[in-house]
């Protein structure tokens, strides 16, 4: 793991997680020249076209990378050069997520995610778990402890 990170992507869904990787990145980024791409994406269902109208869905995209950007302006040192947003549109989160990295050249992709129980089992989302087999880059992947409790406390 590089002690410092040049190209970052956030994917952020417009959940409390996001708030935990925007405090994150804010770390990673103190002392060195960093970018930082906000990344939400559009997930379109298989029975439609990719390029599908689906304007409610953009509009709360374009509404969480706008509350993500403030969010990150007021958290980051002067040493970020540059944030961005990107809002995407694909048939996985995963996969679009990895292309974007890929596109930037990114040096680390932070995500937040929450703890599911699927079959009686505790597991990730397909997003995050596409992105950790997937990323060319290091992944940093925040689980927030109260996930698991709150499962536990559901299951009890």
């Amino acid at each position: 793991m590089p002690l410092h990170y040049h190209r970052i992507i956030i994917p952020v869904s417009g959940g409390a997680e996001d708030d935990r990787a925007i405090e994150l990145v804010g770390e990673l980024a103190q002392r060195h020249p960093t970018s930082i791409t906000l990344v939400y994406v559009v997930e379109v269902q298989q029975a439609m076209p990719l390029d599908a109208e689906l304007p409610e869905a953009v509009a709360r995209g374009e509404d969480v990378l706008v509350r993500s950007e403030r969010m990150t302006r007021l958290r980051l040192p002067t040493s970020v050069d540059l944030i961005s947003t990107d809002l995407l549109q694909a048939r996985s989160s995963g996969a679009a997520i990895v292309d974007e990295a890929i596109e930037q050249n990114a040096d680390l992709i932070l995500m937040a995610t929450a703890i599911t129980i699927k079959y009686g089992k505790q597991v990730i989302g397909e997003a995050a778990s596409y992105v950790i087999k997937n990323a060319p880059c290091d992944v940093i992947l925040i689980r927030s402890a109260s996930d698991l409790h709150m499962q536990e406390a559901l299951e009890g």
